[in-house]
């Protein structure tokens, strides 16, 4: 039986709610000139209400009370801060998501993950070459790297970085037009960002019990050590090659080999030998348990589960501390994943295995934003106006949710999409003129002309650079 109680009157009641959520941040917008909250309100309408196209031409036409040019220059050039912004964002989701749900407080993770969006041209800021997870292959794209707050049921996303690849950062006159600050003309890596990410949090002192991140992550021993000395606990998905020791191997100095040379200075493994994640499958110490994970929209989520205690190479030597390998199979599909973990020896093995799978929801989370909030909608190329994008999205997911659960108890299987739907119904778009739709068409007439313009004159170019013309 399906429990459904909300009615009219409960969606009448949620006209303002946009708006008052907004308004716990308006002083987040103030500048050393003015106050820009109401362009940011006008653009979290922007991103909520339409459903494709989420430009600042589009937000002007049907949902803003600002024009193109406002909007525009809130994102790109505007002097507000986000940093501020992210971090209010991150107390607030913490607050929403581990106080609810049923799961007692402190219940909440850290999600880390990265997402490609492609782009045209090289302008862009992070702009290059390189993998992006959207088209499955190697092309022109932007990557960010996100970091997400989960419960075992939902998650919303709470920081961003921008990957810069190395060919930026070697090349000041790209950096100075694209306005990255100096201090951040630097190369880290993927890794290098997510855990500034995650100390950020730690230093903010925002609750989580554990940090999940993919194998891109989890195959850097390093990070993994970083996190276990920072007092982090961490669930890292590894390859499936990767190898570990099942008992703690003997080390030592090795003797000389003959009368001549140097006498050997650096540890080795004296005796012992790693053994690949992959092949202990049919090992006796591996111990299958069926469990279930989570009710999903197509019924229940139920996998074969193993965990067992190992020690994780780094540097050619065995790390002095026994962690988890965990290993998991779901019922229904041959893949196999394989994840170290920290966690103290008598953690209940349905944690662990609950915690394996929870990375599932910055998956979720990062769709979401695209999707619901347009994430990868945007025509920005500096350095500002991504940051400024990016935590307005963050900041659209989070009323969303907020949203969500202020409508759960009489709508339990309420989903965010669901609570997207009802602010579309409490809070329409603007209704076009006669006069309104023939100057929109006259624009984007104008547009057209000149982005034809633009690729002729960059057609003739190429032509004379080839002697055609």
């Amino acid at each position: 039986m399906i429990y459904y109680e909300l009615n009219i009157r409960d969606i009448q009641e949620h006209v303002n709610t946009l708006a008052q959520f907004h308004g716990k941040y308006r002083d987040f917008f103030d500048t050393s000139t003015r106050c820009v909250a109401d362009h940011s309100l006008d653009y979290m309408k922007g991103q909520l209400l339409l459903d494709s196209r989420r430009n600042m031409s589009c937000m002007a036409i049907h949902i803003a009370d600002k024009d193109e040019q406002s909007l525009s220059h809130f994102i790109s050039n505007s002097p507000w801060r986000d940093e501020p912004l992210i971090e209010a964002i991150g107390r607030d989701a913490a607050q929403l998501l581990s106080g609810g749900g049923g799961y007692p407080q402190g219940a909440g993770a850290l999600i880390l993950d990265e997402s490609g969006i492609p782009k045209q041209g090289n302008e862009s800021v992070g702009v290059a070459r390189q993998y992006c997870g959207v088209l499955g292959k190697v092309d022109n794209c932007q990557v960010g790297v996100f970091l997400a707050y989960s419960t075992p049921t939902e998650a919303t996303l709470i920081d961003r970085r921008l990957y810069l690849p190395a060919e930026w950062v070697n090349d000041p006159d790209r950096c100075e037009r694209a306005g990255i600050p100096l201090e951040e003309r630097k190369f880290r890596t993927k890794a290098q960002l997510g855990l500034e990410m995650i100390l950020k949090v730690k230093e903010r002192e925002i609750p989580f019990e554990f940090v999940g991140m993919d194998a891109h992550y989890g195959e850097q021993p390093w990070l993994l050590t970083q996190l276990e000395e920072s007092g982090v606990v961490y669930v890292a998905d590894i390859p499936c090659d990767t190898r570990a020791y099942l008992e703690y191997p003997e080390i030592g100095i090795p003797e000389r080999n003959g009368a001549r040379g140097r006498f050997p200075a650096r540890p080795k493994v004296l005796q012992g030998e790693p053994v690949e994640v992959r092949k202990l499958l049919s090992f006796e110490q591996v111990v299958w348990h069926t469990l279930k994970i989570r009710n999903t929209q197509r019924g229940e989520l139920w996998i074969r589960f193993a965990a067992l205690r190992v020690w994780r190479i780094e540097d050619e030597l065995p790390h002095p501390k026994a962690v988890w390998l965990l290993i998991r199979q779901e019922l229904d599909s041959p893949e196999t994943k394989f994840s170290f973990c920290n966690a103290p020896e008598t953690i209940p093995i349905e944690t662990l295995a609950e915690w394996q799978s929870r990375r599932y929801w910055v998956e979720r989370s990062l769709q979401d934003a695209k999707g619901l909030a347009g994430m990868d909608e945007y025509q920005v190329t500096g350095w500002r106006g991504w940051h400024h994008h990016m935590t307005m999205v963050i900041l659209a997911m989070l009323f969303l949710l907020y949203l969500k659960r202020q409508l759960a108890p009489k709508a339990p299987m309420l989903t965010l999409q669901d609570a997207q739907e009802i602010l579309k119904v409490v809070m329409p778009k603007k209704e076009l003129s006669f006069e309104e739709a023939v100057e929109l068409i006259r624009k984007k007439h104008l547009n057209r002309f000149r982005a034809r313009n633009s690729s002729l004159q960059k057609q003739q170019i190429l032509l004379k650079s080839h002697g055609i013309v």
